[in-house]
């Protein structure tokens, strides 16, 4: 059995807002990678709708994905050439070249 199995699909909101989904085994995980530093310094060069996706105050939550989002991050985990551990599934419209919209 694939090891994919296992993991689930998380949504990251900021101030409340659906913005990002990954995989992860565990929440600790999810917890783990949506408080990481380098990832709201990321979000934070971001814009969407010529708005910065995530301001110095901004609050970041994870919590399991709706159905919706998960389909979403399948469909584009399946359309990705990425075969990093971690694929990061923007469900908001980035300003900016299209292939941002994974990592």
């Amino acid at each position: 059995m694939s090891d994919r199995l296992s993991l689930s699909i998380f949504t990251i909101e900021v101030d409340g807002k659906p913005t990002l989904a990954f995989e992860a085994k565990r929440y600790s995980e999810a917890e783990a990678i949506c408080g990481d530093e380098e990832l709201r310094a990321k979000l934070s060069l971001l814009k969407s709708g010529d708005v910065t996706i995530c301001g110095d105050n901004a609050l970041l939550d994870v919590r399991l994905a709706r159905p919706d989002e998960a389909a979403f991050y399948r469909q584009a985990a399946e359309a990705s050439q990425s075969n990093d551990d971690l694929l990061l599934v923007y469900l908001v419209e980035l300003d900016g070249p299209e292939d941002q919209q994974t990592e």
